[in-house]
């Protein structure tokens, strides 16, 4: 088979996950109007400004990073990953997310849930305490001037 890509703003693509995830076929925005990203796209001029439709976005499978599980797939992140994976969870026809413990019903006070459950079908231990996104660079430090 083959394999297509297609390039989309940071900002358009968090919307089309959103959309997805929230039943919303397509919107248009401005970002993208008049560059190689519009093109074949349907665009509009709204209030004398011209916008490109962009579609939401269902994955057939989206896999997520979380912090925490309980055992009905409410979910809980911690620092950059609560960025991107709550909108990919929802965007998923199944989601599998990989989550660093699960805990017992209950054990995740309500208002702590990012994710709830509804968008988790599979969970997944991490078997690694290494997350290997995570890089630590640095440089050599300059002597202090005496």
């Amino acid at each position: 088979g083959e394999l297509e890509v297609e390039f989309n703003p940071q900002g358009t693509l968090a919307e089309r996950l959103r959309a997805g995830g929230a039943g919303i076929p397509a919107f248009y925005t401005r970002t993208g109007v008049g560059t190689e990203v519009a093109e074949g796209k349907p665009t509009k001029v709204f209030d004398g400004v011209e916008y490109v439709m962009e579609r939401g976005l269902v994955a057939d499978v989206s896999l997520v990073r979380a912090h925490r599980a309980d055992e009905a797939g409410n979910l809980t992140y911690r620092y950059t990953a609560r960025n991107f994976n709550p909108v990919v969870a929802t965007a998923g026809r199944i989601t599998v997310a990989e989550v660093e413990e699960i805990v017992p019903n209950g054990e995740i006070h309500p208002d702590h849930v990012v994710t709830p459950s509804i968008y988790i079908q599979r969970l997944v231990v991490t078997t690694s305490e290494h997350k290997h996104i995570e890089q630590r660079t640095t440089r050599p430090r300059v002597a202090d001037p005496v």
